[in-house]
């Protein structure tokens, strides 16, 4: 039986205190046996998510990781740096990193590799745009995308990973997949898992991303392939995300 995981994606929001103030609201609202909770908070934020999540259910991720272990990078944050906050989780290859900010197929294989090699669980984003999808490219854009890291790191790393599914379409649009579209290509991810091991493919989570809000998720999350939810506006109200996380149980 998989487990369930609903990771908010804060993208570039908040402050000092919005961090904390959400992070205690949040916390609040989970009971000590609660598990399968995480945020990714901007790079500089970190520090003070990680003093406040600490010895809570509410675990910490990193929007993003470096594609080299260290050296002459500017800007960039490595695996080893984001794991001396406690991040168990870092976002790699989200759309918005693919389409503003050059990230390729390749560079994000590195990241992910990059975030195992620290012990830090890589959610793998992939996702096709409006217009790929209105021209039938959606498996061979998620194809290509798979590939690229199946190649570099292996089947078997995606035992220790994450997939997010998120149509570019849907993401802060307002639209969102139906449950049956979201469903036929977690369907298609994890049938293509089970053909290279069926083993990783049963264990596999592959959450949906893509306007989830507290009166979608159920729908959603009561598809059999699809294992919670990668979410972002509606993670910054910590009511809402709650009521997300609620409906991934």
């Amino acid at each position: 039986m998989r487990q369930t995981l609903v990771a908010g994606n804060w993208k570039m929001n908040g402050s000092k205190s919005t961090t904390e103030s959400l992070c205690k609201a949040i916390i609040a609202g989970l009971n000590s046996s609660d598990t399968g909770i995480v945020v990714c908070v901007p790079y500089v934020y970190l520090a003070d998510a990680a003093k406040l999540t600490e010895g809570t259910p509410l675990d910490l991720g990193a929007q993003n990781v470096a594609d080299q272990s260290s050296g002459a990078y500017t800007g960039e944050i490595s695996a080893s740096m984001l794991n001396e906050f406690n991040c168990k989780y870092a976002i790699v290859g989200h759309s918005e990193r693919r389409t503003y900010y050059g990230d390729t197929n390749e560079s994000v294989a590195s990241r992910y590799s990059q975030a195992q090699q620290e012990g830090i669980i890589p959610i793998l984003c992939v996702g096709e745009t409006l217009e790929q999808r209105e021209n039938d490219q959606t498996f061979s854009v998620i194809d290509e995308q798979l590939d690229a890291v199946l190649n570099a790191a292996g089947i078997e790393s995606f035992a220790n990973a994450v997939i997010a599914y998120e149509p570019v379409w849907a993401i802060g649009t307002g639209r969102t997949a139906s449950d049956e579209q979201a469903q036929e290509v977690h369907q298609y991810i994890r049938q293509k898992f089970a053909a290279k091991n069926q083993t990783i493919a049963d264990q596999l989570q592959i959450l949906y991303g893509g306007s989830v809000k507290p009166d979608n998720a159920k729908g959603l999350f009561a598809m059999p392939d699809i294992d919670g939810g990668l979410i972002g506006g509606a993670s910054l109200d910590a009511e809402g995300f709650l009521k997300i996380y609620r409906a991934s149980k």
